[in-house]
């Protein structure tokens, strides 16, 4: 097979569970359960990117062998919903005997928060009773979205997000594989705007690599339509001082000029200021007016009027709190 046109991240996914990086406890425990040669139902939890469905896919490899793919099936929730898919396609697949003398088969469920209650309540159902035959493995990004029932019949596992000496040692394998020359500032780039992303980190990667064999960290923020750390802080500093119009300039040319998307403008404010030198009761009015900024845009608010309402709210609340 030609892997000159592979998306990379598929090119790169790890096949075993030893190759998993930045997962090294959850990794291991995976292990002992196929050493053991048995498997509880499991719940994956975490941001995306971070190894749920790689771990999911390569423990399945590592039970069944080269015969993985007739005892294990994978499912997206969120594209279909509802109780019917549990009652036929889950249900179906649950109910019938594993193939090639294996003990049981693996059913992963990805995105199952986005399962309704009477769904989720279906899945559990099937759960218990298909048991013997079949082991469920759900992934979501919020645990809290499902049922107690299901979540008690599950071994819990929270991935973390990648962190950054993972994300590094990993874009650098896959430099020298493609045969890249990746700048220590271009590294420091795809961490920034991965934030724990492993997908996202390769995706950047690959991106500036089909422009160039020379990663910089210039390329990087544009092919990812990020806004580098300095702009944030120069936006932020120039409300702070008091400055509407030269704020508002700045805010203009990242949104219109440079095509960064609010939502991720509001992101990395919020990652400054968590960062910032500022009084602590400035420091929570801003992040709780970044958070009201969020909730109206996620409404469907204006992005223009309301990302220049943040910018003015911002002026006053640093005018408030200079003395006098």
């Amino acid at each position: 097979m030609d892997e000159s046109h592979t998306i990379w991240i598929e090119k790169y996914r790890p096949a075993t569970l030893a190759e998993i990086v930045g997962q090294d406890e959850i990794v291991e425990r995976l292990q002992s359960y196929v050493r053991a040669g048995s498997l509880p139902h499991l719940l994956f939890t975490g941001s995306a990117g971070v190894g749920k469905t790689t771990a999911a896919v390569a423990l399945a490899k590592e039970f069944f062998g080269e015969a993985w793919n007739l005892n294990f099936r994978e499912m997206n929730a969120s594209d279909e919903r509802g109780i019917d898919v549990v009652r036929n396609q889950i249900k179906q697949f649950a109910r019938t005997s594993p193939l090639g003398g294996a003990e049981f088969k693996i059913l992963f469920l990805d995105e199952a928060d986005a399962l309704t209650p009477d769904a989720q309540a279906a899945l559990r159902r099937t759960m218990e009773s298909y048991a013997q035959t079949c082991r469920f493995i759900l992934s979501c990004n919020y645990s809290s979205k499902i049922i107690d029932p299901i979540q008690s019949r599950c071994a819990i596992y929270r991935f973390k997000p990648i962190d950054r000496s993972a994300i590094t040692a990993e874009i650098n394998r896959i430099a020298d594989q493609e045969h890249l020359a990746v700048s220590e500032d271009a590294i420091e780039a795809i961490a920034y705007i991965s934030q724990g992303d492993m997908r996202k980190a390769i995706n950047a990667l690959q991106g500036a690599a089909i422009l160039s064999p020379e990663i910089t960290k210039d390329r990087i923020y544009a092919i990812t339509s990020t806004a580098r750390p300095d702009e944030i802080e120069k936006l932020l500093s120039t409300s702070l001082s008091g400055d509407f119009e030269g704020a508002e300039a700045l805010l203009s040319k990242l949104l219109h000029e440079r095509g960064i998307a609010p939502n991720e403008l509001i992101n990395q404010c919020y990652r400054a200021l968590i960062r910032k030198e500022m009084d602590d009761s400035l420091r929570v009015a801003l992040i709780d007016q970044l958070g009201i900024t969020d909730f109206r845009l996620s409404e469907g608010a204006s992005s223009d009027l309301q990302m220049d309402a943040m910018i003015a709210q911002f002026v006053m609340h640093a005018k408030r709190s200079l003395p006098g």
